[in-house]
């Protein structure tokens, strides 16, 4: 259900990714080129991520002064409010930079630890997902549902790799396993992308080792809310250890494979 608190949250958190979502698609220069790395020199931030982030946490402030942030690039402070922002101001960094389209803009509102609001918009596609926990997830104003579920070697999953050189190669072998007990593998580069199209029903699964809070708050509440199950290792929530979605029927199977395959692991 969508309450007055809620409602407000969402409103916001949809002007916010429409505004820095313009601001990534029309103002990226034509020499964009890295600011700075963080885990590996592979893994980039451009001028771009942090003016995208300043504009949605400057936009937040001014309507909501005592609200918490938590921005991949550095925007963290303590609120008063109980309500703390989550935000990936450019989800899928490497894909900007070259100039392909599959990047995002990616906001939830946490309310004592728990999202309840969750926009993922993806210029490019011309597409925003959102939800509300407990209201439904949607693309645009259509509501959204998952696949129903094939058998796991009929599944379409996606995935993403580290920065780190010693990581990917361990998610690599993984893979490599994996790709003959599926349908296909699909590496989209940006997690809050394959978030919203297990969501939209356009993968039948996602799963992921290394992603933080902000890559993946928004996107698992849209796909949770859509009908999907998500987690981590088994029994356990997504974390930076594993992170799973996919349509029940494909949850379980995928899950308790990539435990059999060290997925959590280097």
């Amino acid at each position: 259900m969508t309450d007055e608190r809620t409602s407000e949250l969402l409103t916001l958190a949809l002007e916010a990714a429409h505004r820095a979502g313009a601001l990534l698609r029309d103002g990226r220069p034509d020499d964009l080129a890295v600011a700075r790395t963080k885990s590996s020199p592979i893994d980039v931030v451009t001028e771009m991520d942090i003016a995208a982030e300043k504009l949605i946490t400057g936009y937040l402030e001014d309507h909501r002064p005592d609200d918490g942030f938590l921005g991949e690039e550095g925007s963290s402070r303590d609120g008063t409010s109980g309500v703390r922002w989550v935000i990936d101001p450019l989800d899928g960094t490497v894909n900007y930079l070259y100039g392909l389209p599959t990047w995002a803009v990616s906001i939830a509102a946490e309310i004592d630890g728990e999202t309840v609001v969750g926009v993922v918009e993806a210029p490019m596609r011309g597409e925003t997902f959102h939800a509300v926990r407990g209201g439904g997830a949607r693309l645009g104003d259509r509501p959204l549902r998952c696949r129903p579920a094939p058998p796991l070697d009929q599944a379409l999953v996606s995935t993403g790799f580290n920065y780190v050189h010693t990581v990917r190669t361990h998610q690599a072998d993984v893979a490599q396993r994996l790709i003959p007990r599926l349908r296909d593998i699909r590496r989209s580069g940006s997690a809050a992308i394959d978030l919203s199209d297990v969501a939209a029903g356009r993968l039948d699964g996602y799963y992921e080792r290394g992603l933080s809070p902000w890559d993946l708050a928004a996107g698992d509440l849209i796909a949770r809310e859509a009908g999907a199950l998500t987690g981590g290792r088994p029994g356990e929530p997504p974390s930076g250890d594993l992170t799973v979605a996919a349509s029940p029927g494909v949850f379980e199977p995928l899950q308790a494979l990539l435990e059999e395959l060290g997925a959590w692991h280097d």
